[in-house]
């Protein structure tokens, strides 16, 4: 009798932050229903986030595990406990987590030597993964959870250089030899690009990361192709790269569990699940959830004007503050950064939630009418394929770019107005006015435009879901991927 070939065997290895593995766990699980034995390395602490839901899929049949490695605190010199970008309360304690994260190479091959999987996918912070898995002879992809518009953005920065043209950073410019007419200033880009203009270690640092996707097997992309097809070409034709599209992966979570623990199973609790029971007494569109993800830092300044603006708007709300080691008891803070009596007059009107939400849970409830959001991509992915249009308020990184997407081009969103793109533990100095926020919010919510906007993202929807059924454009790029792998041809 003729034996069965062994299954594809792919590890995957995100970056140790919520809103990097949340993706990459996905898409572990997307793979072993393909019948892909899918191995995710991380560190101990990390992996308590999500182990619940691959216990889960391996009682149900799947072939799908977890290996762990020690993370170096010692080494590093961080605190014990400190393993995902989530808990960082500093710049020097982030520093010192990217260095710890630089110290994962030997494990990472040592692994691979151990287990012999037939290709590594990699978050493309890692850019030494590349080399790692050179070293043991397989492919390595490189895992981007973000948009192709973001990517051919800083590519063209990189390649064009456009902020050495202008004479403040103020100055709106035309971001060079991308598909659409797509204006920004230098204030609206990461710290990192604006420092490039003195070609310093910065600049080093982005080259790396390019020359290792370039000198990758691929790219893998949590998108799909009706989303942004200009894009998508753009990345494969023009910039020449190699990808496949497989989003949204956030599809994958079919049951109330799997969405209830996504990304953080230690933070559910109760009073998390009651919101969606007060969701349950809202009429339908009516409330705006509002959300900023796990690392981004706000002001009180900015908060206290935020909670002004939610208030004169009228609109019933749910609002998610990140919680950080700074405010464990939260009355003497709320004095800081609420305005007086806030909470007593929204009772019935709004709920705060300290810490992590449900968020697919969330946004897929009918009572849901606009999302507010930092415009993360795992964020904009949910909130497209629950059919929400949003608020745009984007803070840091590739955000100013993803607004792009959702606010000009797939014309799902409105922006608040903000600025400046924040050096990373740092709050902005320009502040948006509770004005802008109003507008923004009436704009959303309220009348014939609200009803435009909803259409659309209720079509964009739909076209997400079709993506990745049998046939659709995503689970076609996805059966070529494994198709390429399983042939040795990728």
């Amino acid at each position: 009798m003729d034996s069965k070939p062994d299954p594809l065997h792919i590890l995957f290895f995100p970056h140790l932050a919520h809103g990097h593995m949340i993706p990459t766990i996905d898409m572990a699980r997307v793979f072993a229903r393909q019948g892909v034995k899918a191995t995710i390395l991380t560190t101990h602490l990390n992996a308590s986030f999500f182990s619940k839901v691959i216990e889960r899929d391996r009682e149900l049949g799947f072939d799908i595990d977890i290996v762990m490695i020690k993370f170096p605190s010692m080494e590093a010199d961080l605190p014990e406990g400190i393993e995902n970008i989530s808990s960082i309360t500093s710049q020097e304690m982030g520093y010192r987590l990217f260095k710890a994260v630089r110290l994962l190479q030997q494990p990472l091959q040592q692994v691979l030597e151990d287990c012999h999987p037939n290709c590594l996918v990699a978050d493309g912070m890692f850019p030494w993964a590349t080399e790692v898995a050179r070293k043991v002879g397989i492919p390595r992809l490189v895992f981007y959870g973000t948009s192709y518009l973001a990517c051919c953005v800083l590519d063209s920065f990189l390649r064009y250089e456009p902020l050495k043209n202008v004479t403040s950073d103020d100055q709106l410019f035309e971001v060079p030899g991308i598909p659409d007419k797509i204006m920004m200033t230098g204030l609206q880009q990461a710290a990192e690009l604006r420092d490039s203009r003195s070609n310093n270690e910065t600049t080093v640092v982005l080259h790396k990361l390019l020359e290792a996707e370039i000198t990758s097997s691929g790219v893998i992309m949590n998108s799909f192709q009706e989303l942004e097809p200009a894009y998508v070409q753009h990345y494969r034709k023009t910039l020449g790269r190699k990808t496949w599209h497989i989003g949204p992966l956030s599809l994958c979570n079919n049951d109330i569990e799997d969405k209830l623990e996504r990304g953080n199973a230690n933070a559910v609790s109760t009073h998390r699940v009651e919101c969606l029971r007060w969701l349950d007494t809202k009429k339908p569109n009516s409330v705006l959830y509002i959300c900023f993800g796990s690392v981004s830092w706000i002001s009180p300044t900015q908060l206290n004007e935020l909670a002004k603006g939610i208030e004169a708007s009228g609109v019933d709300f749910i609002w998610v503050v990140r919680k950080t080691n700074k405010d464990e008891e939260e009355e003497e803070d709320k004095e800081e950064w609420l305005p007086k009596g806030f909470e007593e007059r929204m009772k019935g009107k709004g709920l705060i939630i300290r810490g992590w939400a449900p968020q697919l849970l969330i946004l897929d409830h009918e009572a849901i009418g606009g999302f507010m959001t930092h415009c993360g991509w795992n964020s904009i992915l949910e909130s497209i394929t629950a059919g929400v249009p949003m608020v745009t308020w984007p803070l840091s990184n590739e955000q100013f770019s993803n607004e792009k997407l959702v606010t000009d081009i797939v014309r799902v969103g409105v922006g608040v107005g903000a600025q400046e793109c924040s050096k990373w533990m740092e709050g902005k100095k320009l502040l948006v006015t509770k004005e802008n926020i109003t507008s923004a919010i009436s704009q959303l919510m309220v009348g014939e435009e609200a009803n435009d906007l909803r259409n659309r993202a209720s079509a964009l929807k739909w076209m997400a879901k079709r993506a990745v059924e049998e046939g659709g454009s995503s689970h076609s790029d996805l059966k070529a991927l494994l198709d390429g792998l399983r042939l040795n041809s990728i």
